[in-house]
């Protein structure tokens, strides 16, 4: 009995994962009240079959394919209609307009000022007096627009030109190579492993993380168990 229910868990749990895969990273996300909704029953039907034995598991996963496919296809609908997007997410609500509390619509929403600055905390807004608008999502989030003079300057703002930066390319994760990247680079093990030996004295296997900056340097970031080195930039180019 034991081990069917550890497989019967062990096979549910993958179900499961694949099944909210399937349904999009939005989900995963961002949770709105129709995707928290799902999301809860999902968890509450999914448990029945690790109990009830006697149930083929089959049946019990009935429901769980139910409410994923009533997902997929009311989120489909959502993409096609905005009248049923409406319904069935909401609108966003508008809870500062032009540095104006909109005290209407948060009692609609039950939502007090205390949220309100809560909320602008979390986004490194300590004054509400700076705040030019202020969103309140369908999932709960909380989207602001400062006003003018307190944005930040960006090199836009003093006509700067500023060159684009491909991202860093992570190389090595744990010992073992990121084949892809190193394709996307050019790149070859051999061409990779003998950087570290020239540049740190260190095998591919005594990395934990490296990766290559938009200049051309690696940095690198060895195990613990390699012999001891501070982490380090290295000025040398690809």
């Amino acid at each position: 009995m034991a081990l069917e229910i550890l497989l019967r868990t062990l096979l549910i749990y993958l179900v499961v994962l694949a099944l909210i895969r399937l349904m999009g990273k939005r989900e995963i996300g961002q949770l709105s009240a129709f995707d928290l909704v799902v999301a809860i029953m999902i968890a509450e039907v999914a448990v029945f079959p690790m109990e009830d034995l006697e149930t083929p598991l089959y049946v019990s996963l009935i429901p769980v394919f139910t409410l994923v496919g009533a997902e997929i296809f009311f989120s489909f609908l959502c993409l096609k209609n905005s009248t049923i997007r409406r319904m069935i997410n909401g609108s966003p609500t508008v809870i500062v307009f032009r540095g104006k509390i909109m005290e209407k619509e948060m009692r609609k929403l039950r939502y007090s000022v205390n949220d309100l600055l809560e909320q602008l905390r979390e986004k490194e807004v300590l004054d509400l007096a700076d705040v030019e608008y202020a969103i309140l999502e369908n999932s709960g989030e909380l989207s602001v627009v400062l006003k003018p003079d307190k944005k930040p300057l960006t090199p836009a703002d003093l006509n700067l030109q500023v060159p684009w930066e491909e991202p860093p390319v992570p190389l090595i994760f744990d010992g073992r190579v990121n084949y892809r990247n190193l394709k996307y680079l050019g790149w070859n093990e051999d061409y990779l492993s003998g950087r570290l030996q020239r540049e740190f004295g260190l095998e591919i296997t005594e990395v934990l993380y490296a990766s290559r900056n938009p200049g051309g340097d690696l940095y690198v970031s060895e195990k613990s168990s390699a012999r001891y080195k501070e982490n380090r930039w290295r000025d040398v180019k690809a």
